[in-house]
């Protein structure tokens, strides 16, 4: 039995340890966003996060996995920036690649929250459709907006906590004592 964490899932996977990730994921698991793509892991369209780096599901062995937090573009938070730049910049055409990119750059993301075009554009995922100056866009509004949101959060007022007067009266004292 191999285990792992799917989704914040745990989950158990009574299957031969060898089977790839990817046919554990869809056939056992019923999780569909990765897809089936090239089988030889060239396309990308099956990337999924395995503690947090983008990695190729139908390359990746459930035995490799075992113990690991894997999560898929349906564990991705439906507030992450990347859905709203998704939809604002519409880069796909018939949305087969579309999981796989979100993951792979979701994962990116999270350890570079500034990338250039050049780092997006050379993300392994392809997409047969020819979307990849659109993806790189909406890569690029996705970080801006996870910058801001960030930004936003380091506004936040600090509160400053006094313990009144008995402070005042302690600090007296000991000015007091110093004289």
């Amino acid at each position: 039995m191999t285990r792992m964490t799917v989704n914040g899932q745990p989950m158990a996977f009574a299957l031969d340890p060898e089977t790839p990730l990817l046919h554990a994921l869809r056939e056992a698991a019923n999780i569909t966003g990765p897809k089936h793509g090239c089988e030889d892991g060239g396309c990308h369209a099956c990337t999924v996060l395995v503690d947090g780096t983008a990695v190729r599901a139908c390359t990746l062995t459930i035995a490799r996995a075992e113990g690991a937090a894997v999560t898929t573009i349906e564990g991705l938070p439906p507030d992450h920036p990347l859905f709203a730049a998704w939809m604002a910049q519409q880069p796909s055409m018939c949305g087969f690649c579309d999981p796989g990119f979100i993951t792979a750059l979701a994962g990116l993301l999270a350890v570079n929250a500034a990338p250039g075009e050049e780092e997006l554009a050379a993300l392994p995922n392809r997409c047969a459709c020819g979307a990849g100056p659109r993806i790189v866009r909406a890569g690029m509004a996705a970080a801006a907006a996870l910058r801001a949101a960030s930004a936003k959060a380091d506004e936040r007022p600090t509160l400053t906590f006094s313990l009144g007067s008995a402070v005042k009266a302690e600090e007296e004292k000991e000015s007091k004592r110093i004289e």
